[in-house]
């Protein structure tokens, strides 16, 4: 199947779902983890969707495409960091967290094997053929 869009990658599927587990299963977080713990994972959850999906509009330039990428990884590993301590806070319990923890294991996979070839998700450079643009008649050349 060719992907046209990002929402067709098995990793963006993936990574807006668990990013939506995650907001079902925070909030029951406790009120004074607002702004802190709550806030953190589900933000870090989002952003590997919202890397992936940056990722794939830059795919014109294979650096610009990698890094996103790496971003989208970075976030996917710090989400793993929040499931940690929630689970150590006792604000989630161990057999909700494990099936979580463990799709981002799989994600994380996803990314870097993209990361790892990106020539298979990236455009093919457009033939870039200089054309001097003329200046206008009224112009001196040293302009």
């Amino acid at each position: 199947m060719r992907v046209n869009r990002h929402t067709q990658l098995e990793v963006f599927k993936q990574s807006f779902a668990s990013a939506m587990e995650i907001f079902r299963e925070s909030r029951t977080f406790p009120p004074e983890e607002k702004y802190s713990l709550t806030d953190q994972i589900r933000r870090s959850s989002r952003s590997v969707s919202a890397n992936i999906t940056e990722a794939w509009r830059k795919r014109r330039y294979p650096a610009a495409f990698i890094a996103k990428l790496s971003d989208a990884e970075g976030e996917a590993a710090e989400t793993q960091t929040w499931l940690q301590f929630a689970v150590k806070c006792g604000y989630l319990d161990r057999e909700k967290a494990k099936p979580i923890y463990t799709q981002y294991d799989a994600i994380l996979g996803m990314l870097v094997t993209m990361i790892s070839h990106p020539e298979q998700w990236t455009l093919p450079p457009k033939n870039t053929t200089q054309v001097s643009p003329s200046l206008p008649p009224s112009l001196p050349p040293s302009c």
